[in-house]
């Protein structure tokens, strides 16, 4: 008997394993054959160009180098190891190296994720987490720091959880991840707070005599991974410039990523959602209390800002894996030493084969369909130093070498200046246009075309329309200008 069951764990185990391999591999494929998609957000431009320059200068920035409202300001990037990252990629194989670096961080992640999940749950009821995880993911896979962070994410949470259903305490080599995790993306300021209910979770279901040495672990645990999250060039800084994003009070809802969930269509949030409620309804499906407030935890976050919706997808399911491999009965498969390591490295290197393969027919580019290419070019002709631009176009700006009046980068800005320039650019309030006109002496306006402040100007004494296409506007400072029904456009000869 003994024989036969260590046959089966250790079958398990390889299925596992291959199960985890095999979905890696996928979501790579995936990731790789739509790779234009991962560039579809014009961060991706100031991140890149951030990281030239700290490779550049052998340092990270401490104040602002790119804007001429907060130039010399006090600024950190946070996410620079991911920058670097980015920006070496970029270096070594043009647009190509970010989509493979992001599309192997992904693949990474989510086959941590099956791998973590796959441990308790059947390959079937896995394979429903990960393709509802991937959907929910699916608006926020960018090339950007946060997905180079995603495999950390999964691990450390997964190790987390992982500890309280052994109602132990995490191992303490598990912090070098949070050192990481704090060089690639603010984000680690979430992991930290996860120790908190994943030791409570711990402590309730041990026994009472063993409780006070599990407490006084978790807590050594936790103490050691605070200390190893300053381990950045910024030191514990980093937790402040976290911190001030989540500060930013009126200005995270004028975000789009920031927002709150939106269900006024039938999307995969919603699905996913209704689907669970359903299937907790119907059988009744039942989480320990501390379980509960985690996943009520996460739920919130994805509710009050749609980014979460990530966060909810990829640590949810490891929160409810165990209970719910419990309630249908499922035994807990350990990890077997001696994984198909033939195959794995068969399949990454047939990926690797692949990739190279693949930059002779697939070739990736940024989308530029919303991007004010042409009109950048005008104004880089005009040779003026002191534009008003629309926030979405300031991260092209900086890749492009013209300071931004605001870009991506609001924790620099902050909430006031950030929510004037959104009133001002929709004129919620008009004043605020005209008075950002004159404290910043600004000479022109580089505004999407179907703006309300694009509109203005076009009817305002002292500004002449000098460019104008489906995207962008160019207003020119101009004190003889005197605007007419229809203004007139400068031709580039005047």
């Amino acid at each position: 008997m003994t024989l036969s069951v260590t046959h089966t764990d250790a079958s398990a185990g390889r299925a596992q394993a291959q199960l985890a391999l095999w979905v890696g591999a996928a979501v790579y494929a995936l990731l790789l054959i739509s790779g234009n998609r991962l560039l579809n957000d014009p961060d991706t431009l100031w991140q890149i160009t951030v990281g030239q320059w700290i490779i550049d200068h052998r340092a990270v920035p401490e104040v602002d180098v790119y804007s001429f409202t907060m130039r010399g300001a006090p600024w950190m990037s946070t996410q620079w190891l991911a920058q670097v990252a980015f920006a070496a990629a970029y270096r070594i194989a043009g647009w190509t190296g970010p989509v493979v670096l992001a599309a192997a961080a992904i693949a990474l992640a989510f086959a941590l994720f099956a791998r973590m999940l796959s441990r308790h749950l059947r390959d079937s009821t896995t394979l429903v987490f990960v393709v509802a995880a991937f959907l929910l993911c699916l608006p926020h896979l960018l090339a950007r720091p946060h997905v180079l962070a995603f495999p950390i994410l999964v691990a450390w949470i997964g190790g987390l959880i992982d500890a309280a259903d052994r109602r132990e305490a995490p191992p303490f080599a598990l912090v070098l991840l949070i050192a990481l995790w704090a060089n690639l993306h603010g984000g680690f300021v979430f992991g930290l707070f996860f120790i908190a209910p994943a030791a409570l979770d711990a402590l309730v279901n041990a026994d009472a005599s063993a409780r006070r040495g599990l407490a006084l672990r978790w807590a050594l645990f936790a103490a050691l991974a605070l200390v190893a999250s300053w381990c950045t060039p910024y030191g514990w800084n980093a937790l402040l410039a976290s911190q001030k994003i989540l500060s930013l009070g009126q200005a995270l809802p004028l975000i789009v990523e920031w927002k709150a969930a939106d269900f006024q269509g039938l999307g995969p949030f919603e699905i996913c959602l209704l689907i669970a409620i359903g299937f907790a309804l119907l059988h009744g499906f039942a989480l320990p209390p501390v379980r509960i407030l985690m996943l009520l935890g996460l739920l919130h976050m994805a509710l009050a800002q749609a980014r979460a919706a990530e966060i909810l997808a990829l640590v949810g399911p490891l929160v409810i894996a165990a209970p719910l491999a419990r309630f249908s009965g499922t035994a807990p498969v350990p990890p077997v030493a001696g994984s198909p390591r033939a195959l794995a490295a068969a399949v990454v290197l047939a990926l690797g084969a692949g990739t190279i393969a693949s930059m002779s027919m697939l070739s990736y580019a940024p989308n530029m369909r919303g991007t004010p290419v042409a009109a950048v070019t005008e104004l880089k002709r005009l040779n003026l130093t002191r534009v008003l631009n629309d926030y979405d176009f300031g991260g092209y700006l900086i890749s492009t070498g013209v300071a931004p009046f605001i870009d991506g980068r609001t924790e620099l800005y902050g909430e006031k200046f950030f929510v004037d320039h959104n009133a001002a650019s929709g004129l919620m309030e008009p004043d605020n246009l005209f008075r950002l006109l004159k404290d910043y002496d600004i000479e022109a306006t580089l505004l999407r075309t179907q703006s309300a402040a694009t509109k203005l100007l076009d009817h305002v004494d002292g500004w002449q329309k000098v460019y104008a296409d489906d995207i962008a506007t160019i207003h020119l400072r101009k004190p003889g200008a005197r605007h007419v029904v229809e203004p007139a456009v400068q031709s580039r000869g005047n």
